[in-house]
């Protein structure tokens, strides 16, 4: 029996994904009483330049692979310190930790929910390279 591939699991999913490559400060919002352009914003910081653009590569291949879906678009700096993949449902944040200082996306969208990073770990745990 498939699952259902929810915008709530994509997001843990891919929560996990970045986790695998070494992430940080790894958080989900919950955008969908607050907003229409998506479901969840899934961001996530990465320590230089290489690891964040290694981590978008990795989100975007791993989703195409595991469920046939590429982003509807993409967005990143000329210097590549953010990247942005946009699923409709699911927006993924990839920003050098500068950046997210700077963008702050967390207090702009402060009337959004969390998911708790227990939660996600859940949810993604079987599609995650080490479960």
């Amino acid at each position: 029996m498939t699952e259902e591939l929810t915008s709530k699991k994509l997001a843990c999913i891919i929560a996990g994904m970045l986790d695998d490559k070494l992430g940080k400060e790894i958080t989900i919002l919950n955008i969908s009483n607050v907003s229409s352009l998506a479901d969840y914003f899934v961001i996530v910081t990465g320590d230089s330049t290489p690891q964040v653009k290694a981590l978008m590569e990795h989100v975007k291949d791993r989703v195409k692979t595991l469920f046939s879906r590429h982003p509807a678009r993409m967005e990143n700096d000329a210097k590549n310190r953010w990247n942005l993949l946009d699923y409709g449902d699911v927006v993924v944040h990839i920003l050098h930790r500068d950046e997210r200082a700077t963008y702050a996306i967390e207090k702009f969208w402060s009337n959004a929910f969390s998911i708790p990073e227990t939660e996600w770990r859940e949810i993604s745990k079987e599609y995650t390279q080490y479960s």
